[in-house]
């Protein structure tokens, strides 16, 4: 790298970490607690902030250089408080890579929920099985995922002060978290699958012939978000756990026409079991402490 070309990278670093701070300012204003958990809820699963003991609300638009979500949600914003007496901040409203935001965009929340103190994420996600032996309703604890939107958000200059330049990711998914939520699931009466994410970009569903390549690679489930937010906070340091609902069966020789109402619909009726399940997996986490 030139002076000049570091130069540039030192700027682009300090401009993102100036913008990270100016947000993080925003919400310390409103709410004088550390959170130890970030929670980001996918579609059809925000209903989960309504268990929070919420201190503060702030919508999106009102955080400095925040992205906005375009996908329409019930409600778009950052929830601060406690949910089973660990301190917690939860996303309302994800961003996507095919909202035509960078994925480093992308991953602005999960950055801010870190410097905010955060030292675990859980993210929730709706998502397409390839594996023939799962079924509609079915949440899988993700214990790996095959990147294959051909980016990353931690291309570019590195952020040092968040996390080194060439993170691991031998285990992304917290080993001793997915035993947790496992154990909690069972003693609700709730058996969990456990499989590998695909990522793919989107907006468009997957065709029969990607469907199988997918299925040969080996994913169980496919979908258009969480593993940016994992790169970025397994990047931060931050412990992961992440469950996923089967909303709708991507099987090449029995595939039928998506219906997104149909998706959501799934996702909300799965979402009750889900809740209780985050909150056994709070009250018996460290953070509970």
């Amino acid at each position: 790298m030139t002076g000049e070309q570091s130069t540039v990278g030192q700027g682009t670093v300090a401009c993102e970490m100036a913008r990270l701070s100016e947000a993080a300012r925003a919400v310390q204003a409103l709410w004088d607690d550390t959170p130890r958990v970030g929670l980001v809820l996918g579609t059809g699963l925000c209903g989960l902030a309504d268990a929070i003991e919420c201190d503060a609300a702030v919508p999106y638009g009102d955080l400095p250089h925040f992205p906005l979500p375009t996908v329409p949600t019930r409600q778009r914003g950052l929830i601060c408080g406690a949910l089973e007496d660990v301190p917690v901040v939860a996303m309302q409203g994800r961003l996507h890579r095919y909202e035509g935001y960078t994925l480093a965009q992308v991953a602005f929340p999960v950055r801010l929920m870190r410097l905010l103190g955060t030292e675990a994420l859980i993210v929730t996600a709706a998502c397409g099985a390839v594996n023939p032996l799962w079924a509609l309703g079915d949440i899988v604890v993700l214990d790996d995922h095959i990147n294959l939107m051909g980016d990353s958000p931690l291309i570019g200059p590195n952020l040092d002060e968040i996390g080194p330049r060439f993170p691991d990711m031998s285990a992304p998914y917290d080993p001793a978290l997915q035993e947790l939520a496992t154990r909690v699931a069972l003693s609700q009466g709730t058996p969990l699958r456990r499989g590998v994410y695909a990522a793919v970009v989107g907006p468009q569903l997957e065709t029969r012939a990607e469907y199988r390549m997918l299925r040969r690679m080996g994913a169980d489930v496919v979908g258009m978000s969480t593993v940016p937010d994992v790169i970025a906070a397994r990047h931060a340091g931050m412990r992961v756990l992440a469950l996923a609902v089967v909303t709708d069966m991507c099987l090449p020789d029995a595939l039928e026409e998506v219906d997104i109402e149909a998706i959501v619909a799934t996702a909300q009726a799965a979402e009750p079991t889900l809740r209780s399940i985050v909150r056994g997996v709070l009250r018996e986490s460290p953070w509970s402490e």
